[in-house]
C-alpha cells in the first residue's frame, strides 16, 4: 500500500507570506505607535519635572524674602549700586515687575544685606531667548559684585546643542504680586509694602516636537508663595 504526500502549492505558499507580512507589519506599526506614545509621555514628564523643580526652588528663595533677624536699620540696599535703599519701606523687595523680581535677606546673620551669597537675588524672564535666569549679587563694603544673568531655566545661551525646554510665557505675566486682602497689587513699584503674596506662573514647551502632533509640548505650572517676613513691621 503507497502512501502519497502532498506539499504546498505556489499559490499557497505566496498567500502564506502574504499575510504574514501583513500581520508583521501590523505589528511593527503598533510597536511604533507604542514607542511614539512613551516619548510623548517621557517628554511631558521630563518638562513638567523640570518647570516643577525650578518652580520649588524660586519658591523656596522668594520665601525668604526681608529676613531679618537681628532687626537690623538700615538693612536693605538698591541692588544696583550696593547704596542705601532709596525707600526702607519696602524691604527685601527692591525690585517688583510682571517679568523681574529681586529679593534681599540676611542669611548670615551678620546685619548686612549682600556680604554672603545669596541674599540678594534677582530673577527675570528673558522672553527672546526663551529662559528664566537667576543673578546673584554681592555687596562687601559697599562693592557691588554680580554673578550675571544665569540661565535657571530653559536654553543655554553658552551650549545651544543641550536640548532643554522653554520658557514661552508670551503675555502670561512671570510674577503677579497681592496684598493682604487678596487685590493684586498694581501700582509698582510704589506698593510694594503692601505685598503679601507672590503668584509665579511658568507656560514651557519641551525643545523637541511630540512624534504624535509634531508640535512641542506645552504646560503651564504655577504657585503662590507668602513671604512672611516682609510683612513684618521693625
Amino acid at each position: 500500500m503507497f502512501q502519497t504526500t502532498r506539499g504546498f502549492t505556489l499559490v499557497e505558499l505566496v498567500m502564506a507570506v502574504a499575510v504574514g507580512l501583513v500581520l508583521l507589519a501590523a505589528v511593527l506599526s503598533a510597536v511604533a505607535a507604542g514607542q511614539r506614545s512613551s516619548a510623548g509621555v517621557e517628554r511631558r514628564v521630563t518638562t513638567g519635572q523640570d518647570a516643577r523643580i525650578a518652580l520649588e526652588i524660586m519658591g523656596a528663595e522668594i520665601r525668604m524674602v526681608s529676613y531679618n533677624p537681628l532687626y537690623a536699620a538700615g538693612l536693605w540696599v538698591n541692588p544696583s549700586d550696593c547704596r542705601p535703599a532709596v525707600d526702607p519701606g519696602r524691604r527685601g523687595i527692591q525690585e517688583a515687575t510682571a517679568s523681574a523680581l529681586t529679593i534681599e535677606m540676611d542669611l548670615d546673620p551678620d546685619g548686612l544685606c549682600g556680604s554672603s551669597p545669596n541674599e540678594i537675588i534677582r530673577y527675570a524672564y528673558d522672553r527672546p531667548s526663551r529662559r528664566i535666569t537667576r543673578e546673584t549679587i554681592r555687596c562687601a563694603a559697599g562693592v557691588r559684585t554680580s554673578s550675571g544673568a544665569q540661565p535657571f531655566l530653559g536654553p543655554i545661551a553658552s551650549n545651544p546643542s543641550v536640548r532643554t525646554l522653554r520658557v514661552v510665557n508670551g503675555a502670561t505675566p512671570l510674577f503677579r504680586y497681592y496684598d493682604g486682602t487678596g487685590a493684586e497689587v498694581v501700582d509698582l513699584p510704589a506698593e510694594i509694602r503692601r505685598i503679601r503674596r507672590i503668584e509665579i506662573a511658568l507656560v514651557v514647551e519641551s525643545a523637541d516636537a511630540d512624534p504624535r502632533t509634531g508640535q512641542p509640548r506645552r504646560i503651564a505650572l504655577s504657585t503662590s508663595v507668602v513671604p512672611k517676613n516682609h510683612a513684618v513691621r521693625f
